[in-house]
C-alpha cells in the first residue's frame, strides 16, 4: 500500500472542498455556489464527497478577481469555459481574460464618469421632468419601455436592469 500524500502538498492530485476553501479563503458554501453556476467542477467519490483538481485553486482566484471587478458570473463562466480544461490557467490565459475585461471596465468607467459629472443635475431615476435635466421624461413617455431608468441603461440592459447572479446580489 502506497503512503498517502499530504493533501495540501504540491504533489496532491485532488483536494477536498475543505482544502480548497482553506487554500483560497473562500467559504465552502461559496464553492458549492460556484459549482452550481458551472464556474468550477468536481468529481464525486464513491462516498459522494467532492474532489477538486488542483487547477481549481487558480480558477477560484480568477473568479474572485473578476467578482471584485464587478464582472457578472455568467461572463466569468464563459471565460473559464474558454480555457483548456486539462490544465491550470496560466499567465497567457490571464492576459487574454484581463484584456477582454479591461475593455469592459474602461466602458463602465466612462459611463460612470458621465453619470458622476451629471449627478448634480439629476438623481438618475429617468422619470424626472426637471427643465434642465438631460434625462427628462415628460408625461412618462419612457414608461412604455418598462421600469427603471430607461435612458441610463446600456444596450446590454435594453430589457431592464440586470438580474443579480445570486440572492446576495453579486455572487
Amino acid at each position: 500500500m502506497s503512503p498517502r500524500l499530504n493533501p495540501l502538498s504540491p504533489t496532491a492530485r485532488e483536494l477536498t472542498v475543505g482544502q480548497v476553501s482553506t487554500r483560497t479563503g473562500v467559504a465552502v458554501t461559496a464553492l458549492h455556489f460556484y459549482e452550481s453556476k458551472g464556474l468550477i467542477k468536481s468529481r464525486r467519490t464513491s462516498g459522494n464527497q467532492r474532489r477538486y483538481t488542483r487547477d481549481t485553486l487558480r480558477r477560484v482566484a480568477v473568479i474572485r478577481v473578476a467578482q471584485r471587478l464587478g464582472i457578472p458570473l455568467a461572463v466569468v463562466r464563459a471565460a473559464l469555459q474558454s480555457l483548456p480544461s486539462n490544465r491550470t490557467p496560466n499567465r497567457q490565459d490571464w492576459e487574454e481574460l484581463s484584456r477582454i475585461w479591461r475593455a469592459d471596465l474602461d466602458s463602465r468607467i466612462r459611463e460612470l464618469t458621465v453619470l458622476r459629472d451629471s449627478l448634480s443635475d439629476c438623481i438618475g431615476c429617468g422619470c424626472l421632468s426637471v427643465s434642465n435635466c438631460p434625462l427628462t421624461n415628460p408625461y412618462d413617455s419612457l414608461g412604455k419601455s418598462g421600469p427603471g431608468p430607461r435612458r441610463l441603461f446600456t444596450p446590454a440592459d435594453a430589457d431592464g436592469p440586470p438580474e443579480p447572479d445570486s440572492p446576495s446580489g453579486g455572487g
